[in-house]
């Protein structure tokens, strides 16, 4: 097993069973291809790459792993494996090639912040994926608006899983983790020990805060020192209801355990009839997130 990460193949290049048309993304641990199988239909393949070489041989396992989890998920919302395999001294994702953009590319063509209506039945949809993938003993822990593909239907898909996703492998501790500032949770950055649904809730709540005020909140390891992040109830207020910016309140609180524990709570809240106000009393207030409180 080689100890290096290939480089980028070149167009033209044939895998077993696929040839590969372009280069279309890169990341810290991964090239991202275009590709046509053998009947001739265009697949995504990403390829495990990581630019530093530690760890190598551990993060090739876990992405292996990671492949064939997700090859057993099939959600509407949740981008779809196809194929997995080993090859080149690394191993390959197969994907189903999705036409649209993505939601960083929504907000940046935009330039604005988005409207509620349209945040809350796009989210509540991605939620029906994430909450598959949780069910699934999975996380994905790098949620952001670039990791959501729209279609051109406008319907939501989570990506990008790839090698960013460590928690299909039961030893975590010789992967150097990989998240963005201002959209991970304080404990991707600190004490992996306490990850969990949580933490990728608080991603949800860092991307919907991004859509509402274009920039992400401050990054969590900051936030942990001196918070400075200004609530979404007093940014957003008169421009969104006070119950969704409390919402995006709670989900981007420090400490897990005050946040939503579960998508499907965070879901209802998202769908369902809220309080103008959400109460004052953090056990009221999880509650109510939960979906199982009341006045």
């Amino acid at each position: 097993m080689s100890a290096k990460p290939n480089p980028p193949l070149p167009a033209g290049h044939r895998l077993p069973g696929y040839r590969l048309l372009k280069l279309i993304a890169r990341g810290g641990f991964s090239f991202v291809y275009l590709a046509q199988d053998e009947a001739g239909a265009q697949v995504a393949i990403k390829e495990y790459a990581p630019s530093d070489a530690a760890g190598f041989g551990h993060g090739l396992k876990c992405f292996f792993e990671e492949g064939r989890a997700l090859a057993c998920l099939s959600h509407p919302n949740v981008v779809r494996v196809l194929n997995f395999f080993r090859a080149n001294d690394t191993a390959y994702m197969v994907m189903r090639h999705e036409s649209g953009g993505t939601l960083r590319q929504r907000l940046q063509q935009a330039g604005a912040p988005l409207a509620e209506g349209w945040l809350r039945r796009t989210f509540a949809q991605l939620l029906n994926g994430l909450r598959e993938v949780h069910a699934r003993k999975l996380l994905h822990l790098d949620i952001k608006p670039a990791n959501v593909l729209l279609r051109e239907d406008a319907t939501p898909v989570l990506i990008d899983f790839g090698a960013s996703r460590r928690m299909a492998c039961a030893d975590d501790a010789a992967l150097r983790p990989v998240f963005t500032p201002g959209l991970a949770a304080p404990e991707v950055h600190s004490d992996r020990s306490k990850l969990g649904p949580w933490s990728d809730l608080y991603s949800i709540g860092a991307t919907l805060y991004q859509c509402m005020f274009v920039q992400p909140p401050p990054p969590a390891l900051e936030r942990l020192g001196r918070d400075r992040c200004v609530p979404a109830r007093e940014s957003g207020a008169g421009r969104y209801s006070a119950a969704l910016l409390g919402l995006v309140d709670e989900c981007l609180r420090l400490d897990p355990l005050q946040r939503p524990q579960s998508v499907l709570g965070l879901q209802k809240a998202l769908l369902g009839p809220l309080p103008a106000r959400l109460p004052e009393d953090p056990k009221a207030r999880l509650r109510w997130i939960m979906g199982v409180g009341g006045q």
